[in-house]
This record gives structure tokens, sequence and C-alpha cells, in this order.
């Protein structure tokens, strides 16, 4: 089996982490807090503009990129799924990693070592924009796990999808779409399914 894997919302718990640091910015430069827990980003979840969201990505982006843990047993389960005899595929649109410049090149070569040294087992590293449904039909995955609700609703189309869990995806429910809710969950999801 071929199993595409997302980092951001999958890897890594993205909306604890906004909330965790969102709530410090904004109230700390705008007195305001958390307006929509479940919302997808920083804009949905605290109700401010571009140019906010905008500027606390800029200041951290990058550290959220090297310093956030990966999930708890993320790197258990990836090992396990490629010694079953699954193929392991990174299929990330980390901000930056599409585009050929200075930045995109750097945060490719972050995105490397963090998964190197959080122990993240995979054969491929595919950096991919937002829309993934392309990538996953060229390259045969035959399960991807993602949390980002477009891809989700798009993906499930033509291939199972394992949705992780996150408040902003609660609504993606289908016949081609698995809830998991830890990596051992989406390990046994995968063992069933090829049972």
């Amino acid at each position: 089996m071929r199993i595409g894997i997302d980092i951001d919302g999958v890897l890594t718990d993205i909306e604890q982490w906004q909330l965790d640091y969102g709530s410090k910015v904004v109230f700390e430069k705008y007195h305001k807090g958390i307006v929509n827990p479940e919302g997808y980003d920083i804009k949905e979840i605290f109700d401010v503009d571009k140019n906010l969201d905008d500027e606390f990505w800029r200041k951290y982006l990058f550290d959220y990129a090297k310093n956030e843990p990966a999930r708890k047993f993320a790197n258990e389960v990836t090992k396990k799924l490629s010694n079953d005899g699954n193929k392991v595929y990174i299929i990330t649109a980390r901000f930056l990693t599409d585009r050929d410049t200075d930045e995109g090149q750097k945060m490719k070569e972050i995105v490397r070592n963090w998964l190197k040294e959080n122990e993240i087992y995979y054969d491929e590293i595919i950096f991919s924009p937002d829309d993934k449904l392309e990538i996953c039909l060229n390259n045969n995955i035959d399960v991807m796990i993602d949390d980002k609700v477009e891809n989700i609703n798009e993906i499930s189309k033509h291939i199972p999808v394992i949705c992780f869990n996150a408040g902003y995806n609660k609504e993606c429910k289908g016949e081609n779409i698995y809830r998991a809710h830890s990596w051992y969950d989406v390990y046994n999801k995968i063992k069933r399914k090829k049972e």
C-alpha cells in the first residue's frame, strides 16, 4: 500500500500550537482573545485581518517548523507501516516549500531535518501545492492522511482519506473518510483496511 502523510496538523498538532502561540501574541499586542477555537488558521481563530496573520507567521513560522515536536508515536507508526511493507510518502504543502527561492530551499531543508530529528520514517517526500489530489493520483497513493477540510473532501472522492481529528475538520464525513484521533488509531485503521 502507498500511504500519503501530511505534516502540519497530522505529524504535528498545529491546532494546539496556533491556540497557544496565537493567544499569547494576540493578547499581548491587541488585548484580544480566542474567538473561534475551532478555526483553521490565526485569522479564523482570533478574527484578525490578513495583515496580522501575515505578521504572526513571519515572526513564528521558522520557530514552529524547527521546534514543534511530532505527535506522540508518529515515529513508531511510520516505521511500523514501512515494516509492514507499505511505502510512506510525505506530501506537504508547508508554506514556502512550493517556491523555487532561497526561502523555499531553506524551508525544504528545515522539513527534511525535522523529519530526521523526529525519526519519522518515509520513502519519499513530495512538496506540493495546497491541492494534493493530483499528487496523490500521480503517485498512486492508496490512502492519504490529512487534516485540511478542502483536501479531505476533494481527495476522498477518489481514494480513502484518514482525517486526523481537529476542531476545524469535524464536519468532514463521507463514505471514503475515516477519522483518526491518534497515530495508533491511524495504524489500526490502515491495518483493518488491508485485511
